[in-house]
This record gives structure tokens, C-alpha cells and sequence, in this order.
């Protein structure tokens, strides 16, 4: 009988990267499943995540098959990834040496020892561009392996070292995130948080990702209310919009007697665009035929 050919989405590396891998043979891999990948970088841990059916590719922007399956982990396996973390650990303190005394500006954060051996990758963070040409020798001659140095950003760091976000669920960035999309203060705004960066900033420092998880909601039942300052016509008459509830799509509305009233958008019979200077609805206030008191 003839081995099937298929192709599995596997999630690899310290970083968390995610790929579609070939695999061959009869047996179907299960979600969760760990696996030794080879890639571009060596052979690696990875998850299974799903079959690599042409509705998952959709979701994914490079669709290309970046390497293979080899087999499902075994005991052995284990066993050399506990030694690979206890070297990294070593490899980790080894390096932070090596940068003191080559009087380096970098802040070195993680290190990866590909599961193969193949390769050990240092990342770090730094101000300015290093030249770590020396470093890269020096380690090479101490852990006799291929280096590679990788400077990342502070969110990439809490995506390699954080655990759970203010939420008490594992950081967005080291579970589902791909890309670290951008997040700015607008969208806290606009979805009225609280703006104390405190309670804004995820452990990266910067504002939280899922800042922008609802924003594109928040911006279109937005442009269906009216907004504030404008006046609009309801069962109860004309007022002023004065505040806005966008996820339940209501305003409240104030009316010339100082009623206030919560009114849904669909109930809203017609909206007036404000005129410049106007502070009141149409029709109320001073006649225009009235004289100005002496």
C-alpha cells in the first residue's frame, strides 16, 4: 500500500512561529501531538495545531510547506530536550559573560538551542546597532555550534519570556498571535477604558494587542450614531445627543426641559446635523423676531 502524503500546521521554535509541514505515512497525527520538525533551522520541537486543509491556509499569510515531519516525539526525545534546557541555561550565563568582556551595549534576553544541535540562537535587545562579530567567534569556539545573534523588540521579549496578562490567561503573543499588530491610544478611546497607562500597558510596556481585537466593531456601529453635539428626532421629540453607548448602539439623548433618555439608533426617527454656533435643538430659544431685552 502506497504511504499518503499529507500536510499538518506545526507551531516551532522559542519564538512560536508557525508553519505548514509535510508528513508521509498512513497515520494521522492528532492535535497537540508533539513532533520533530526539520526546517530551515534543524531539526525542532513542534505542535501539531491542525491538518493543513486549503481553509486553514486561507488564515495564513505564507502558505508555502517550510519543511517536514520527521516522526512523533519518543522517550529519548524528551530526554534530550531536558538536556537542551539545562545547556541553554549554561550557554545563557556563558554568554552574558562573554558580552561583559567584550564591553558590549546589548541586553542579552534568551537563548534557543535548536533541538538537532544544528544551531544555538542569542537574542537581545539593544539601542543601537552592536558589532558582535568577536562574540559570534568567541562563542562558536566555546560551544562549538553555529551562532546566531537576533535582536528583537520589548515585545518580542514578553512574547518569549512572559507568562500570563492581566486577564490571568497566558499572554496573547506567546499563545495565538502571529504578528504584533499595532495598538495605539485612539482605540482605548474610543472603546472608553481606562486611559492610566498602567492599566494600559501590557507586560511588554506597550499597550495591550487585544486593545485592537474589538476596535474594528467599536469604529462601525460608530459610524452608524449619530454623533455628539448632533440633534436628532425620536417619539419623545427633538434633542441632543450628548453621550454615546456604541456596543449597545444608543445615545442618550437630552431634551429642551431637561428630560434625559436612553434611545436605540433604530428608534431614532431623523438625525440634524448641527449648525456652527447652535447649542440647542431647532425650534427652541429665541424667536428670531425678538428684541433684545433693554
Amino acid at each position: 500500500m502506497n504511504n499518503e502524503v499529507s500536510g499538518y500546521i506545526v507551531r516551532y521554535g522559542s519564538t512560536r512561529m508557525i508553519g505548514e509541514f509535510s508528513a508521509k505515512g498512513p497515520d494521522e497525527l492528532s492535535r497537540n501531538a508533539s513532533v520533530i520538525v526539520k526546517s530551515d533551522r534543524g531539526h525542532e520541537w513542534g505542535e501539531i495545531l491542525s491538518p493543513a486543509t486549503d481553509r486553514v491556509r486561507s488564515f495564513m499569510k505564507d502558505t508555502k510547506t517550510v519543511g517536514r515531519i520527521i516522526r512523533p516525539v519518543t522517550d529519548d526525545d524528551y530526554r534530550q530536550r531536558d538536556k537542551n534546557r539545562h545547556e541553554e541555561r549554561t550557554e545563557f550565563l556563558g554568554c552574558q559573560d562573554l558580552v561583559k568582556e567584550h564591553k558590549l551595549q546589548m541586553q542579552l534576553v534568551d537563548v534557543e538551542h535548536i533541538f538537532g544541535g544544528e544551531r544555538i540562537i542569542f537574542y537581545y535587545l539593544a539601542e543601537k546597532r552592536v558589532d558582535f562579530r568577536e562574540l559570534v567567534k568567541a562563542l562558536a569556539r566555546k560551544y562549538r555550534s553555529r551562532i546566531e545573534m537576533r535582536q528583537i523588540g520589548v515585545r518580542d521579549e514578553a512574547k518569549l519570556l512572559a507568562d500570563y496578562g492581566d486577564c490571568g490567561k497566558t499572554v496573547c503573543c506567546g499563545t495565538h498571535l502571529t504578528e504584533m499588530p499595532p495598538v495605539s491610544m485612539k482605540m482605548a478611546k474610543l472603546q472608553k477604558t481606562s486611559l492610566d497607562p498602567n492599566k494600559l500597558s501590557g507586560r511588554c510596556g506597550r499597550l495591550k494587542c487585544c486593545l485592537r481585537y474589538e476596535y474594528d466593531t467599536y469604529r462601525s456601529y460608530k459610524k452608524e450614531l449619530p454623533p455628539v453635539g448632533s440633534f436628532v428626532v425620536t417619539e419623545q421629540g427633538e434633542g441632543k445627543v450628548t453621550n454615546q453607548d456604541i456596543l449597545s448602539e444608543c445615545v442618550q439623548v437630552i431634551y429642551p426641559d431637561s428630560r434625559k433618555s436612553i434611545v436605540h439608533r433604530k428608534d431614532i426617527q431623523e438625525v440634524i446635523k448641527k449648525k456652527k454656533g447652535e447649542g440647542q435643538p431647532p425650534g427652541h430659544g429665541k424667536s428670531p423676531n425678538q428684541k433684545p431685552a433693554r
